[in-house]
């Protein structure tokens, strides 16, 4: 019986790994990020409603926003899994390449993780607007949009990267 042994260094320098790797940063990061801020946001919204169900629309809206790094991470997974061929089921990736996809995953994947808990307690303090102001839910909005902001340029950076890179 022949034994096949794989070392960590094999396997840490497989263009393949490394891009996957990459693309499961971007998801796992962002991901965690947008939980984290969603759920500090739908504490505060918590509170809100239980005094004030009415307040529910607007409340929904604040606590939703610091999830779409979340989403922007997935984004850019795809990117990459589209890229090296994994969803097409034609893989080939040097390792080079795949470093160069890792290292394109993490702008996503860094500032979504960041961005999203900041943008999650941006959201708590406009939902403590609103209890006391409902007229200004627009203002409680452009705080957060604000940390939103650098959530949309670390996505573009990303998407930038992962379309400049050529795979062989």
């Amino acid at each position: 019986m022949n034994e096949v042994t794989v070392t960590f260094a094999q396997i840490f320098t497989n263009g393949t790994f490394l891009a996957i790797l990459g693309a499961a940063a971007a998801v796992f990061l962002a991901g965690a990020g947008s939980a984290k801020g969603v759920g500090i946001a739908g504490e505060a919204a918590s509170g809100l409603i239980a005094e004030e169900p009415e307040r529910f629309g607007q409340a929904i809206l604040l606590q939703a926003l610091p999830g779409t790094q979340g989403i922007y991470g997935l984004l850019t997974a795809f990117m990459i899994l589209n890229k090296i061929g994994l969803l097409s089921g034609n893989i080939a990736v040097s390792s080079a390449e795949g470093a160069m996809l890792l290292a394109a995953a993490l702008p996503i994947a860094f500032v979504g993780y960041f961005s999203a808990i900041a943008q999650g307690r941006v959201s708590a303090s406009a939902i403590g607007i609103i209890a006391k102001r409902p007229e200004d839910l627009a203002k409680g909005i452009t705080f957060a949009a604000m940390v939103e902001t650098y959530a949309v340029l670390a996505l573009l950076a990303s998407i930038l990267a992962v379309n400049g890179i050529t795979i062989q």
